[in-house]
């Protein structure tokens, strides 16, 4: 699985997003690829699924995307990802 985090600018926000993702796939077992971008450089051959905070998530048009409340809330992230998991 391949899961791009995306913020505006590519730097800070999806760079903390990738590293709580990254901890949150170990914590499920789940083997999985995890980086960051910018918003303008998505595409939809970049992952299976793109996270972002929800001020974002209507500007990508990319396929699958995970909206999250806020980069700091990795429990809410967690609950978001294992819904999105069950669902596919």
């Amino acid at each position: 699985m391949r899961i791009m985090a995306v913020c505006s600018t590519g730097l800070g926000s999806s760079f903390m997003i990738e590293m709580k993702v990254k901890e949150i796939m170990r914590d499920l077992g789940i083997d999985a690829e995890v980086e960051h971008t910018d918003l303008g450089s998505v595409t939809p051959d970049m992952a299976d699924v793109f996270i972002c905070t929800k001020d974002l998530a209507d500007s990508i048009h990319a396929g699958d995307v995970i909206s999250i409340p806020n980069i700091t809330d990795k429990v809410a992230m967690k609950e978001k990802i294992e819904a999105y998991l069950n669902r596919n």
